[in-house]
């Protein structure tokens, strides 16, 4: 059980930071286009300056459930180094459990404001599911498409504390627990 356990947190994990990879060269590539398109040939796109926003927002919100489960969040690791370690321990647990109540309020907010999410962008073509398939879109992608990274960042954030917490307690309980820097070095 622990192993198929760590098989999915190894596989999300991946996921995330090849999601991640794909967003930033993305990211670098609509700011080139859109570069060129302007300065050298005078036609800019006018989706260029949306996606590379997009793409930005939508990497720091998947990079924030990558570093909740690895602990990469900010941290006052070197308290942490002064404390003895069951003391650590329950504040780096409370902290973790701290960000994972955040990810609750990205999930409840966040389906909130896609369900309420009014306007469209103009600029931007899309694809909906309609009759059973998918249906590609001229123009107008709804804007509850853009933030719809923020519920489910909420959820990989709240899943990556549990799991954080839960591997930590078991570490523990087992003897073999490290604060979050000494396990770097």
């Amino acid at each position: 059980m622990i192993g198929i356990i760590k098989f999915i947190d190894t596989a999300v994990s991946r996921t995330l930071t090849a999601l991640c990879s794909v967003l930033l060269f993305l990211m670098a590539a609509f700011t080139v286009y859109s570069v060129i398109m302007r300065y050298v040939f005078e036609n800019p796109p006018v989706w260029g300056d949306l996606l590379t926003v997009l793409s930005n927002i939508w990497l720091v919100f998947l990079a924030l459930a990558l570093t909740v489960r690895d602990k990469d969040h900010i941290a006052l690791d070197l308290i942490y180094s002064w404390l003895p370690l069951g003391v650590a321990f329950a504040v780096q647990q409370f902290w973790t459990l701290v960000i994972g109540g955040l990810g609750i309020v990205m999930i409840v907010y966040g389906l909130e404001a896609v369900s309420t999410m009014g306007g469209k962008y103009w600029e931007m073509w899309y694809f909906a599911w309609e009759d059973g398939q998918f249906v590609f879109k001229p123009n107008y992608m709804p804007k509850k498409y853009a933030i719809a990274i923020v519920p489910i960042s909420g959820l990989l954030v709240c899943i990556g504390a549990l799991a954080s917490v839960l591997e930590d307690g078991l570490r523990l309980s087992a003897g073999t627990y490290e604060r979050a820097q000494e396990a770097e070095a």
